[in-house]
């Protein structure tokens, strides 16, 4: 019976008193990305298999050891999507939408899904909110991106982030710097792990993201990528800085900072906080200029962020940001017996046609039973309806905080025009 009675190892479930926070959450995001023209995106909550192993890269732990896969009743390799980039540029691809011009601009709230050990902050199956601007190759583009996510810790009143800035590079770059990392690491190639010495070979930079801790110490005296930028590489990077500085936004330029996935060249970026632990990324991007044409298409420079919603509440919740609870009801509709009900389920539904939260029994409660309810559910105001209210058409709206009455007249039957003045006062 345990299995039925709890969610899987990894996935957690929300109530309405926490989701209230969430939507509030969601929807300061929503603004700020409609701000800056960007508009929601929706993509399957899986994909083909090829899709990942050719955008995040066969040497990420992503591909190597956490993806969900399985073959499909038409013996098809699908995967539960571990990220949402590769799936914004199979939808730009599939329906063409490069041809309505650019840039494209796309926000999304996505769930993910990655096999690793559960942790705070690290879940099974995760939530996103991304965003992906395809189109701009200009440093100015790379700014705007990052100054949105400062723009939405603000807007949510988050304090303490800090800001680490890089650059990886593009491939001609990357690729004197990959010999430089393979010498390094080949001296060294016994202290490091069993996954990092596959690496070595394949892409030596994924060392530089290794989590174990011998790999880490190793890894802190590599070369650094930013002593081996081309000219155009270093330009671009050193006019991000500029256009950052010119906003107002602080930084660290983190030479370590490579990102999880291999479809990132030249600007990539974190914002970390100190409220969480090992799990300390908040929001993480960079450019994916490659990835577009690697997938099948013209050669289209893009950029974008992920930020990790369980690590945002986890943060909002250890600065004390306020976040609300669900909306309690306007008013709570008390029936002294049958009759009344009949009158009160039609009552509701006129007062929220109105916008007005209305609310009544429907446990086959006492009309005292009712009461204390109402006053647990934090309803602003009660209206009993029983013999009198039904042949009078006149009821009394009790305020719950101050305890006072006021009539109000409703007409017996109700009367469209009198509930409107009530559904007025009580908004």
């Amino acid at each position: 019976m345990a299995l039925l009675t709890q969610a899987p190892k990894g996935t957690q479930d929300l109530l309405p008193r926490q989701a209230a926070g969430w939507q509030k959450v969601e929807a300061v995001l929503r603004a700020q990305a409609e701000l800056r023209g960007f508009g929601e995106l929706r993509t399957p909550v899986f994909e083909h298999t090829e899709l990942f192993q050719r955008s995040v890269g066969e040497t990420t732990d992503v591909v190597q050891k956490e993806m969900y896969t399985f073959t499909d009743k038409g013996g098809r390799s699908v995967t539960l999507r571990p990220e949402g980039t590769a799936g914004a540029v199979r939808a730009l691809l599939e329906h063409a939408a490069y041809n309505e011009g650019l840039p494209q601009k796309y926000y999304y709230f996505t769930s993910c899904y990655r096999y690793e050990k559960p942790q705070a902050g690290r879940l099974r199956e995760f939530h996103q909110f991304g965003v992906e601007l395809f189109g701009p190759g200009e440093p100015a583009a790379d700014a705007q991106v990052i100054l949105m996510g400062g723009a939405i810790f603000r807007a949510l009143g988050v304090k303490g982030l800090s800001l680490h800035l890089n650059s990886i590079g593009c491939p001609a770059c990357r690729a004197e710097y990959h010999k430089a990392l393979h010498a390094y690491f080949s001296a060294r190639a016994a202290e490091l792990c069993e996954t990092c010495r596959g690496r070595l070979e394949r892409n030596p930079m994924r060392i530089l993201d290794c989590k174990n801790p011998d790999c880490g110490r190793i890894a802190a005296g590599a070369p650094r990528m930013t002593d081996y930028l081309c000219a155009d590489c270093r330009t671009h990077f050193e006019r991000v800085q500029e256009y950052l500085r010119a906003a107002g936004m602080e930084f660290t330029v983190d030479p370590s900072l490579v990102r999880g996935l291999d479809y990132y060249t030249r600007t990539v970026f974190e914002f970390i906080s100190t409220d969480l632990g090992a799990q300390s990324t908040v929001l993480g991007g960079g450019r994916y200029d490659g990835l577009v044409e690697e997938m099948g298409g013209k050669q289209t420079p893009a950029l974008g962020f992920a930020m990790g919603l369980e690590r945002l509440m986890m943060v909002l919740q250890a600065q004390g940001v306020a976040l609300p609870g669900p909306r309690p009801s306007d008013v709570y509709l008390a029936c002294a017996d049958e009759e009344a009900k009949a009158c009160a389920v039609r009552l509701a539904e006129m007062l929220c046609a109105h916008g007005v939260a209305a609310d009544y029994d429907a446990c086959g409660r006492s009309l005292k039973a009712q009461m204390k309810y109402a006053g647990k559910s934090g309803a602003r105001a009660v209206i009993v309806l029983g013999g009198d209210e039904l042949r009078t058409g006149v009821v009394q709206v009790k305020d719950m905080a101050t305890g006072g009455q006021q009539p109000a007249e409703l007409g017996a039957p109700l009367d469209e025009a009198k509930v409107a003045a009530l559904a007025e006062r009580l908004r």
